[in-house]
């Protein structure tokens, strides 16, 4: 295979699972989305996490809330909690580093509130930490992972929502998570402004 062919099957396997994953997360992430608008609109907050590429599309995600997306609106309360350092690495180095999202969620975290839980594994120790916290301030919880859910996915309630994407291999996934996350900006702003 010649280093073009491999470029070329990066693209058209990253094409083919997100073509895959369109009708299996259509329904959730539509939930999920009118989950979030809902607590936004009556004046909750979203709060984000994940490790590494994950808490990359944490901030990106939290900034397209507390700025905008593709069109104009009120700002929206969203926190990731990957970019608080002095607080990541004092938790991290005084409890443990399975702590450092928990910790933050028991802190600013209210019921009602949602967590956004991103782990490509499902099974990342600080994530699940976070789900449990979360669980304990009443919030509502949407985990974004994949192969098969993991520990995460074991985690999700009645009032929660998984976004699964199955496959195994951790780039696809972030491809796929990334896409999802703009989704729940579209349909986030879809519901508070309606239709263009």
């Amino acid at each position: 295979m010649t280093i073009e062919q491999r470029i070329a099957k990066h693209f058209s396997d990253s094409a083919e699972l997100k073509l895959a994953m369109a009708t299996t997360l259509a329904a959730p992430i539509a939930r999920a989305a009118r989950l979030m608008a809902g607590v936004l609109q009556a004046g909750g907050k979203v709060l984000v996490c994940g490790n590494g590429g994950s808490a990359a599309d944490a901030q990106h995600f939290s900034a397209e809330l507390l700025g905008r997306f593709e069109r104009e609106r009120r700002e929206l309360a969203a926190i990731a909690l990957t970019t608080d350092t002095s607080s990541i690495t004092a938790i991290a180095n005084d409890y443990s580093f399975e702590q450092i999202f928990a910790k933050q969620v028991r802190a600013l975290g209210s019921a009602g509130d949602v967590l956004i839980a991103i782990t490509t594994s499902g099974n990342s120790k600080n994530i699940l930490a976070a789900m449990h916290a979360a669980r304990t301030r009443g919030m509502h919880v949407v985990a974004l992972t994949g192969r098969d859910g993991g520990d995460a996915g074991k985690l999700i309630g009645a009032d929660d929502v998984l976004l699964n994407v199955a496959s195994n291999v951790t780039a696809r996934i972030q491809e796929v998570h990334i896409l999802v996350l703009h989704c729940l900006c579209d349909i986030i702003d879809f519901h508070l402004l309606g239709a263009e």
